[in-house]
């Protein structure tokens, strides 16, 4: 079990990418959250297996490609999410 939490830049905010987020993360089990930054970024912490983790993030990042410019992953503890949920 790994957590991973991830910073997207480029065109993220008003796009509707924190409700893709959530769908995506519907098809995989993951738990974590997905939330707005103030310099324009998503961050999305996302919890599970490890290769589950990783099949969510590029399965996301291709679905909205067209808006991400940057990706930047760094591991952090594991938590107690249950569940993924978006975040204001």
């Amino acid at each position: 079990m790994i957590a991973r939490k991830t910073h997207f830049s480029g065109r993220v905010q008003g796009v509707g990418f924190r409700y893709t987020a959530g769908e995506v993360a519907a098809g995989f089990k993951v738990a974590g959250y997905v939330r707005n930054l103030d310099n324009g970024d998503v961050e999305l912490v996302a919890q599970g297996e490890a290769a589950e983790v990783e099949r969510f993030l590029t399965a996301l990042e291709q679905r909205m490609r067209g808006y991400i410019e940057g990706r930047h992953d760094e591991d952090e503890p594991v938590g107690a999410y249950v569940s993924f949920a978006i975040r204001g």
